[in-house]
């Protein structure tokens, strides 16, 4: 299987890396091919609703110049798409909603084109956040799986761990093994 992880965290060796780092262990274990991308330090243009993408066949054919085209032929690689990231205001952080709003180049439903360049694909949540879990991801979750639904992709599920004390709260060996189960029943 191959799995594509879109760390979406402003810190790049937050809470949210370290919940990452179990999960992608087991996923190794389990024989997954693993990419891990951290947001952060790409350039993700918001999109600007132009809806050219949406006049052109078989390519993503969004005609801004990001690091977006290569996020999109790993999105197209993957088998399962790991949105990881923190919630902040009861959805995800500000690079995940770029990416997530970028979605339109793959589905070609507004245009001339038609078809779809990841229908089919599964795709799961890891997710810290502050408050007690559903309260914190509902609303994420929410429009995750309306984007799931309208895109043709199966959600999978999510696993989350609440900050508490900080890093530690994410190295408690409890924190670890959930992040270690949600990956083995991804792969099943």
């Amino acid at each position: 299987m191959n799995v594509l992880i879109l760390m979406g965290s402003p810190r790049l060796n937050g809470n949210t890396a370290e919940l990452c780092k179990p999960f992608m262990e087991e996923m190794a274990l389990q024989g997954a091919q693993i990419k891990y991308v951290t947001l952060a330090d790409k350039k993700i243009l918001p999109c600007r609703g132009c809806y050219l993408c949406q006049q052109v066949d078989h390519i993503y054919g969004c005609p801004q110049k990001d690091d977006m085209e290569g996020i999109v032929s790993l999105i197209q690689w993957a088998d399962l798409i790991v949105l990881a990231t923190p919630i902040y205001a009861w959805y995800c952080a500000a690079p995940m909603k770029n990416v997530l709003d970028r979605h339109y180049g793959l589905n070609k439903f507004y245009g001339t084109a038609s078809g779809s360049l990841w229908a089919g694909k599964k795709m799961a949540l890891l997710c810290t956040h502050g408050y007690e879990a559903a309260y914190a991801t509902e609303p994420f979750v929410l429009g995750v799986e309306r984007l799931c639904a309208h895109s043709r992709l199966q959600y999978m599920g999510l696993y989350s761990v609440q900050d508490e004390e900080d890093l530690a709260s994410f190295q408690t060996p409890q924190a670890r093994e959930g992040a270690r189960a949600f990956a083995r029943s991804l792969i099943r």
